[in-house]
């Protein structure tokens, strides 16, 4: 079956370079963020991605590449098997993913009474016509999210933290979309309501047939929504595997250094060992496996070739140690 998203070495670099005078004062060349470099996978239609990894490493990046909001340096996005390069025209095919943001607070315009706001999408894309038409829709929207049809005449401010997550959910499921990109979508939200947001997303997923790209570095979350997951660090994947394999299984060090980053409810005095040092900038990553000075199975090679995805069981990683046999624990 095709894939409905797939990623083909995705790059995306951002030049950081201070004004042309300081440069020349300073007698330095540019400067380049390598946000995301080199990223590859596919979600088949109805499953969920999720893409984990400390601030910084590149997933936000990614989820505003996969839906067009930036251009990727290099490297191609491919929707239902369609070049989103070569379709940034296509109306139809751009209403068929939606985006829904970290923040609620922040990404509903207050100025706006909800029923604009969740109309807007319905609008650009043409697909009702008619005030009434377009009410009677948004009131069965915000009735599918647990909100009352009422509500439309509100305005955010009016609403808690939770119910604005709602309603931005309401807003992307208005132009019926099959693909939806969550980033981060319970971060700024109390843990009860979190639960209750992955609730209903997992409803929403089931009954409308949705894939999801869901991006978070929170890890009990992950666990909850995925079908599989992709751990990224500076800018790459290092590690991509059905949900449940993580999570029992982890394979590149990072990874298990982010597992050994869950704190142990059951108290069970276990040895930890945490991860040493600092990421390093995406602006000057250090040569060979981006990971290898914090790595305590780097090697010579590590420091000096970088590893490629390579098949470990179910999963994929990339890491020289695994590939060698040095990391078992």
């Amino acid at each position: 079956m095709r894939p409905m998203i797939e990623t083909q070495d995705l790059v995306r670099h951002f030049d950081v370079s201070r004004p042309l005078i300081q440069r020349l004062l300073a007698r330095e060349g540019r400067r380049t963020l390598r946000a995301v470099d080199g990223v590859s996978f596919d979600i088949p239609k109805g499953s969920t991605l999720s893409l984990v990894g400390e601030s910084g490493c590149g997933k936000s990046t990614v989820a505003r590449l996969v839906v067009g909001l930036y251009a990727p340096t290099r490297g191609r996005v491919l929707f239902d098997g369609q070049d989103l390069g070569t379709a940034r025209a296509d109306r139809r095919q751009r209403s068929r993913m939606q985006m829904i943001f970290q923040d609620p607070y922040a990404s509903l315009n207050p100025r706006w009474r909800v029923e604009d706001i969740i109309a807007e999408p319905i609008r650009a894309f043409g697909l009702v016509e008619g005030r009434a038409a377009q009410r009677e829709r948004v009131g069965a929207l915000l009735t599918q999210v647990g909100l009352s049809a009422l509500d439309g005449r509100k305005y955010p401010h009016e609403f808690s933290g939770g119910q604005r997550q709602r309603i931005s959910i309401a807003r992307a499921l208005s132009s019926n979309p099959e693909f939806l990109v969550c980033d981060e979508p319970t971060s700024a939200l109390d843990v009860s309501v979190q639960a209750q947001i992955l609730n209903l997303m997992k409803e929403l997923q089931a009954r409308l047939g949705l894939t999801y790209l869901f991006i978070s570095h929170n890890l009990a979350v992950v666990r909850q929504v995925s079908d599989r997951v992709g751990v990224m660090y500076l800018g790459r994947l290092v590690e991509l595997a059905p949900a449940e394999t993580l999570f029992t299984t982890p394979r590149h060090p990072y990874t298990r250094a982010l597992m050994e980053a869950i704190p142990d409810l059951e108290m069970t005095g276990r040895t930890r060992i945490p991860v040493g040092g600092e990421v390093p900038s995406p602006i000057s990553p250090p040569s060979g496996c981006a990971f290898h000075p914090r790595c305590p199975l780097a090697n010579a090679r590590c420091r000096a070739e970088a590893p490629a995805m390579r098949p470990a069981g179910e999963a994929q990683v990339a890491c020289h140690a695994v590939e060698e046999g040095r990391s078992a624990a």
